[in-house]
């Protein structure tokens, strides 16, 4: 081992006489170094926009929600049920239809949604800010987007024409009521800020004379909703449906997800093209070394020895490259999380700022396969060194 470590750090040296083999393994340190900073950087950024979006369509979709089969199936009676048997949740019920605004001679579809304040500003942050302590009869909180777009005030009436018609002799006439803003919220997605409304439930049932105590579905606050969505099944009639939010939005996070599985293999391609710059310095210094191995051999040295010396002079160029470029790639995130340097249009991805996130999964797998990719690319190199012909080296040069 001494002999390994006194040659690896002898070949380690700038070489004058030669020195495109140690620039060419200064490239792969760059190459490598560079590679697995970028991958830290964007797997960091990929995985922060996706808890991101994942976070505000958790808000606004809810983790799991209960929906009636059979029209009524969901009322009171239900909902105290489950309130008993599951103490750990948050339930809200809420009653849904779909309105139009309007405002002067300006109109824009939108879903209202009843709901119990009370209940629904537990489980909904977004909504929660916008709440008031007291409301007037029919009140509204409009998302932002819409309520700019009617250029709306607090205290101001607007009226919504209900999707729901009331017969009258041989003519269908919609249901129109008038109801007083007292607020908007922003959730920073437009989709839902441009056509989300919400108001109390008796309000809705008033207007729409449902039944009382009896809801289009419950909203449901869970720490767990993969597991508890089990739970709920199990004790939910067939007349009850239950869905959880990830199945709301299952084409879109797998889109997100392909897509970043896609930018690891291609970034991954840099640390391999820097790898193919360890290659070619391995093999340009056993060329170039060819009678200081053959003599080495000659000597009594081993062939595992010999080919130990170029697989440690590879795993050091490319294992340094891997340190520098994490000690890189941490002080990039840093830079990013602390500094104002890159800002995004909060209404294409619902939020100004650029959010970082780097998972201990994607980091351990950037360094493992940063890792493997080194190994076999110092270890044909180090096969080649320890397969050399004493006899014709000695002989011939």
């Amino acid at each position: 081992m001494n002999l390994v470590s006194y040659i690896v750090k002898k070949y380690l040296r700038f070489d004058k006489s030669q020195p495109f083999i140690s620039i060419t393994a200064i490239l792969a340190f760059l190459g490598v170094m560079i590679g697995v900073m970028v991958l830290i950087i964007a797997m960091a950024i990929m995985n922060g926009m996706s808890k991101e979006f994942e976070k505000r369509l958790f808000t606004m979709n809810y983790p799991l929600t209960i929906y009636p089969k059979i029209y009524g199936a969901v009322d009171i009676e239900l909902l105290i049920k489950l309130e008993k048997k599951f103490p750990n949740m948050k339930f809200s019920p809420y009653l849904r239809t779909q309105v139009l605004v309007k405002e002067n001679k300006e109109m824009s579809g939108a879903v209202l949604f009843g709901v119990d304040f009370e209940k629904e500003k537990v489980i909904n942050d977004v909504l929660a800010k916008a709440i008031k302590k007291d409301n007037p009869k029919f009140p509204l909180i409009m998302g932002k987007g819409l309520y700019d777009e009617l250029f709306m005030q607090s205290g101001k009436k607007v009226t919504l024409i209900f999707t729901d018609l009331t017969p009258t002799g041989f003519n269908l006439i919609p249901k129109i009521k008038k109801f007083k803003v007292v607020n908007s919220f922003e959730s920073g997605l437009v989709a839902y800020d441009r056509s989300y409304l919400y108001t109390d439930l008796k309000s809705v049932e008033k207007v729409l004379k449902t039944p009382k105590n009896s809801y289009s579905g419950v909203h449901i606050h869970s720490n767990n909703p993969l597991k508890d969505i089990k739970k709920l099944k199990e004790f939910l009639g067939s007349e009850v449906g239950i869905i959880g939010w990830w199945q709301q939005n299952g084409n879109f996070f797998a889109a997100f997800e392909m897509e970043k599985k896609a930018l690891f293999i291609v970034l991954m391609l840099i640390i391999l093209v820097a790898s193919l710059n360890i290659i070619s310095s391995l093999l340009m210094t056993v060329m170039s070394r060819r009678k200081e191995i053959a003599l080495l051999l000659s000597l009594g040295a081993s062939k595992s020895e010999i080919k130990k010396i170029f697989l440690n002079l590879g795993l050091i160029i490319g294992g340094s490259g891997i340190v520098f470029g994490i000690i890189l790639g941490f002080f990039g995130l840093y830079i990013l999380e602390n500094f104002d340097i890159i800002s995004i249009p909060a209404d294409v991805y619902g939020t100004s700022y650029l959010p970082i996130d780097l998972s201990m999964v994607d980091f351990i797998s950037i360094v493992i396969g940063s890792i493997i990719i080194i190994t076999l690319s110092s270890f044909y190199p180090a096969k080649k060194a320890s397969e050399i012909d004493i006899l014709s080296v000695l002989r011939n040069e």
